[in-house]
């Protein structure tokens, strides 16, 4: 049974263009796949577990061969629950919204959470080697205007996909977002129709 995992990362709700395009995707995604399931992750209302303390000593516990105490075994749990969203997942969604040229920093919290060793990625002296192949990745990267800079947006995602393992990314970017209702209204319109076309593909 085909299982898409959602990732929504903008605040704004109904007025969001990365929403709105997601949501195009899923809908036309789940018409191609009858017997589909959908999970939303919202870092907006879900609870990521903080970095440091137990859960940190948990990391390194692990990295390190050592036997975790009860207290890091219970931080530890959380990270695998958030982690097995992912790599339940046949295609991976992720709605993102340019903030300063980059991701919004409730999304890194939950990607910084989630890429860890033996869940998402291992290594050894070779180098890193992801464990997310197989899965496609799209994102619907929102923008307010063009760049006439690097962006750490569609990039960084890029990387963290190489990273995970995935090699199969689509990129769906709607831009001019900030530039007038008129030119808002075509860009998202674009914009659905290049995501529509894109989920009877994959």
């Amino acid at each position: 049974m085909p299982h898409l995992l959602y990732v929504e990362s903008s605040p704004r709700k109904q007025r969001s263009a990365s929403i709105e395009v997601a949501h195009a995707f899923i809908d036309a995604w789940k018409a191609q796949h009858a017997i589909a399931t959908v999970d939303t992750l919202d870092v907006w209302n879900t609870t990521l577990p903080e970095f440091d303390g137990a859960t940190l000593d948990a990391k390194y516990a692990g990295i390190q061969g050592i036997e975790r105490t009860p207290e890091q075994k219970e931080a530890w749990a959380q990270i695998v629950e958030l982690a097995g969203r992912f790599t339940k997942a046949d295609v991976i969604v992720f709605g993102v919204p340019m903030w300063n040229f980059g991701i919004p920093y409730k999304l890194k919290h939950l990607i910084d959470v989630v890429s860890q060793k033996d869940l998402l990625f291992s290594f050894d002296e070779r180098g890193l080697n992801g464990l997310l192949d197989g899965r496609k990745v799209v994102v619907i990267a929102a923008r307010g205007a063009p760049l006439d800079r690097a962006e750490h947006q569609v990039s960084f995602m890029t990387t963290w996909s190489g990273m995970v393992g995935i090699d199969e990314q689509y990129n769906i970017v709607v831009e001019k977002t900030l530039m007038g209702p008129d030119v808002d209204a075509e860009s998202r319109k674009t914009a659905i129709a290049a995501a529509v076309k894109l989920a009877a593909e994959i």
